[in-house]
């Protein structure tokens, strides 16, 4: 009886352990079954990523290149029209965005541009000509004035006279300004103030500080007031004359002296409002730019 319970013993240990090998080959399967799933899984995902990748190349490589064509055609139309086409200084024109386009795309450019290049000379020294007598013009339409809001001010660390401004003129990053107002506008009255800002002046250093632009004020000796924009005016907006279509460089050239030229003509009207040689500053749809209580004077 003890010989056969002892065996018996012996036989149950024999499958437990023959079971608990089973069990352990069976997770090692299942776990190598899961590893080639997840592989398998993250293959798939890799495939449907990249099919979405080359769709999206696809497709911004084909409205880059009908940008190009949008460019190439209003460059062409306003070159008709005698407009010049400017630079700008931290840009440069049709170049990257020039490499996109296919000979299919410049083919595709309506066959007008090439009956323009057989114009006969004298239509085509006459548009020469009618452009550079607009380029030769110095008035405010060279000026781009813009509205803009003042978002941070403080005082110039090393000039009592100076405020040191951030100003949003709808641009992806503000631009900083210094304006000698202190002895003239209390900085509460500065604080988020919408104005009119002149945007194409050149970068200058104020004691240490770049000036980016100038903010627009009606002055005399006795006061200086900052201008006022219409009602509804938001940053970005711009400014016009009428009877002088704007045309801003991209940067005064302060050799030219084309602000310089222009400030004699810039003055408050009878009803305060900012005028160039009478004709009133307006944002488009919006309004005149005007003084709180200052006329007849200086705009600067």
């Amino acid at each position: 009886m003890k010989g056969s319970y002892f065996k018996s013993i012996r036989i149950i240990i024999r499958n437990m352990s023959h079971n608990h090998s089973t069990v352990i080959n069976n997770a090692e399967i299942a776990e190598n079954r899961l590893a080639d799933l997840r592989k398998k899984l993250d293959e798939v995902r890799n495939f449907k990523i990249q099919e979405e990748i080359n769709s999206l190349i696809k497709e911004n490589n084909a409205l880059s290149s009908k940008v190009v064509k949008a460019k190439l055609e209003l460059i062409k139309l306003e070159t008709q029209q005698g407009k010049k086409q400017y630079q700008l200084p931290d840009k440069t024109v049709l170049t990257s965005e020039a490499l996109l386009v296919s000979s299919s795309t410049l083919e595709a450019i309506p066959q007008e541009t090439k009956k323009a290049k057989k114009e006969p000379a004298k239509k085509k020294e006459k548009t020469e000509n009618a452009s550079s007598s607009v380029d030769s013009v110095v008035d405010i339409r060279k000026l781009d004035l813009r509205i803009g809001k003042i978002i941070g001010i403080n005082k110039h660390p090393d000039a009592d006279s100076l405020y040191v401004e951030k100003i949003d003129c709808g641009e992806n990053i503000p631009r900083t300004v210094v304006s000698g107002l202190v002895n003239h506008v209390p900085i509460d009255d500065m604080r988020d103030r919408i104005v009119m800002v002149l945007c194409n002046l050149k970068p200058v250093k104020m004691r240490g500080v770049t000036s980016e632009a100038m903010v627009m004020c009606a002055s005399s000796p006795e006061k200086v007031e900052v201008l006022i924009p219409p009602a509804g005016a938001i940053p970005g907006d711009l400014v016009s004359c009428e009877g002088y279509p704007r045309e801003p460089e991209p940067q005064l050239n302060p050799k030219k002296k084309i602000f310089e030229t222009c400030a004699p003509d810039l003055k408050t009207d009878d009803k305060k409002i900012a005028c160039y040689k009478g004709s009133p500053l307006v944002v488009p749809g919006k309004g005149p730019v005007v003084a709180a209580t200052l006329h007849g004077v200086s705009v600067k």
